[in-house]
């Protein structure tokens, strides 16, 4: 497959195909990357010393420094990854082919692939308002179709609870973890986001995927819309040639806090749009972490 645009994405039946196409995708970008050959999970070089496996010595460093150094590894940590998907109603909002749930579940599926390729362990949190349904991280081949058969049947539903997230997350997750949320960030709440972020606090590796949709940064209305509100009852119409200014001002300003927030709290923050070609938001996604290594 050569063309993983949301069009071509679309056309392909189930969240198995599609984030097969996305990580295959993601495998050839890496492949003609200047770092082909190198295993995403890497983390760092430590000087050898007596009773290290000798098979993951460095020999490149040693012709370099004229020292014995061996790689280690993030599994060797004990790496658990757990994609949290936001299920609620907003996300189940579209102006072209895909939803940002539908972008959301693919993403996560390819991130599974990924993962237990290098033989990492890799679970799952979907929510919805109050209620969660886990699956705990393993890393056997097998457990990836329960993955991806458990994201198949995400439906987006109900309200937006990040706060509750967080709060089940610090009671699930018995050990440091790789959490991965991937949710428009749409919650009511003032403390959501902090709350997300504080996992941070706990020594967990933190990754937001921001998933919004086009029509959310662009605002195309021009004739009098009756907007619903789909986590909720409430409805409005009006005229959005007279609120464009004012809407795309506090998305901008809502982005902008967000993307500071992630930062001050060193949380890796990826903004998603539903149209993009999701090998591509992969790619800049991993290169970005293997700069900051």
């Amino acid at each position: 497959m050569t063309l993983l645009d949301a069009q071509t994405l679309s056309r392909l039946q189930g969240v198995k195909l599609r984030a097969r196409a996305v990580m295959e995708g993601v495998l050839s970008g890496l492949h003609k990357s200047p770092h082909q050959g190198q295993s995403v999970e890497f983390a760092e070089h430590k000087e050898y010393a007596p009773g290290d496996e000798l098979r993951h010595l460095d020999w490149k460093a040693y012709g370099k420094f004229d020292k014995y150094y061996i790689k280690r590894f993030e599994h060797e940590t004990n790496l658990r990854s757990v994609m949290v998907v936001d299920a609620s109603a907003s996300m189940g909002y579209r102006s072209g082919v895909l939803s940002k749930l539908e972008v959301s579940t693919i993403l996560a599926g390819a991130l599974c692939y990924l993962l237990v390729r290098q033989q990492d362990a890799a679970g799952l949190a979907v929510m919805v308002g109050d209620a969660f349904k886990d699956v705990p991280p393993r890393a056997s081949a097998g457990h990836l179709n329960v993955l991806l058969d458990a994201l198949e049947h995400i439906q987006a539903q109900g309200t937006t609870n990040l706060a509750g997230a967080a709060d089940h997350l610090a009671e699930v997750l018995p050990r440091r973890s790789t959490v991965i949320v991937l949710s428009d960030l749409l919650d009511e709440r003032q403390d959501a986001l902090k709350r997300i972020l504080a996992l941070r606090q706990r020594k967990n590796d933190v990754v937001l995927f921001h998933v919004v949709d086009p029509a959310e940064l662009t605002f195309p209305f021009d004739d009098p819309t009756l907007f619903l509100d789909m986590e909720g009852d409430s409805r409005i119409e009006v005229n959005p040639r007279e609120i464009k200014e004012s809407y795309l001002e506090e998305f901008g300003a809502f982005l902008a806090s967000v993307k500071s927030a992630c930062a001050e709290a060193d949380v890796d923050y990826e903004l998603v749009r539903t149209d993009e070609r999701l090998d591509e938001v992969l790619l800049r996604f991993l290169g970005r972490r293997g700069r900051r290594r």
